[in-house]
């Protein structure tokens, strides 16, 4: 029986360079419409005449950084890249990683944005000057086409990221006793309001992906799964019910909103991540 070869679809890696270096800069420059939206309808509810304030301020600096292509935070972040490779895609005239890698470095070269990552992080922490390496995270999927997801994270946010390793029996009242404690206790450093990230299932590092994953999706859109979207509801509730509010001054806005993954996990698991998300919530995509 003859085989027939499958036609693969070339995608040149200096397109893939110029696509990643146009994401790091818009991504910085620009919030998504559905941020920005959010956070509008947050400054008419939110019941603090200062909480109110701060996020008519978060407004203003998101119209300001996109009229003068400017940084919506000084802190850049380290650059997270979702790659969604098509099985039937073959990136020529290069490698895969070395094009995302150039992309970040030439874009937050010509784009003036602040470099942050560091080597030998807990001895010498000498900056790399380009913002390189990015964290890249890569699925293969059906199709002729590459999704590339630009998310630059902050720090602040970054550093309050949990992972619990809970008891099967501790169940949904372990997942958000879990996860209030962990906004509490994270206070302003995270500067909300709050994009929520919540993973539960899979494994250790399967969690904390399906965490960081959460925070792509549209803002409020809730999980298809009723079971999981009624706990983000009442997530989000709760959360809101700390009075941390905008920047932690106090207030009743202190999640934007929660966003919840599951995964099958093992009989005797109950990973629970949290991937917190400032109210700079930065992430732009595009297909090659």
């Amino acid at each position: 029986m003859a085989l027939i070869a499958a036609k693969l679809r070339e995608i040149k890696a200096r397109d893939v360079t110029e696509t990643v270096a146009r994401l790091c800069q818009s991504a910085n420059f620009e919030l998504n419409e559905d941020v920005l939206a959010t956070l509008k309808q947050a400054q008419q509810s939110e019941q603090s005449p200062l909480g109110k304030e701060i996020l008519h301020q978060l407004v203003e600096n998101a119209r300001v950084a996109e009229a003068k292509n400017l940084p919506l935070c000084q802190d850049c972040g380290t650059v997270v890249i979702f790659l969604e490779v098509g099985q039937d895609t073959h990136v020529v005239d290069g490698e895969l990683v070395a094009a995302v890698t150039e992309g970040v470095s030439q874009g937050y070269t010509q784009g003036y944005l602040r470099k942050s990552m560091v080597n030998q992080p807990f001895t010498e922490r000498k900056n790399t000057k380009d913002n390189t390496p990015p964290v890249i995270h890569t699925e293969i999927v059906k199709g002729d086409r590459i999704k590339i997801t630009c998310l630059p994270k902050g720090a602040g946010s970054e550093n309050m990221s949990r992972l619990i390793m809970l008891k099967p029996g501790d169940g949904q009242d372990g997942i958000i006793d879990s996860v209030l404690r962990a906004v509490d206790e994270a206070g302003a450093n995270p500067c909300p309001p709050l994009i929520v990230g919540v993973g539960i299932g899979a494994t250790s590092e399967g969690a904390m992906l399906l965490a960081k994953k959460a925070l792509l999706r549209p803002v409020k859109q809730p999980n298809p799964d009723p079971e999981i979207a009624a706990l983000e509801k009442e997530l989000l509730s709760r959360i809101n019910d700390l009075g941390i509010g905008p920047m932690g001054i106090g207030g009743t806005t202190t999640a934007l909103a929660v966003h919840a993954e599951a995964r099958p996990t093992h009989i005797a698991s109950l990973p629970v991540a949290i991937n917190l998300q400032c109210h700079c919530a930065r992430h732009k995509e595009a297909r090659l």
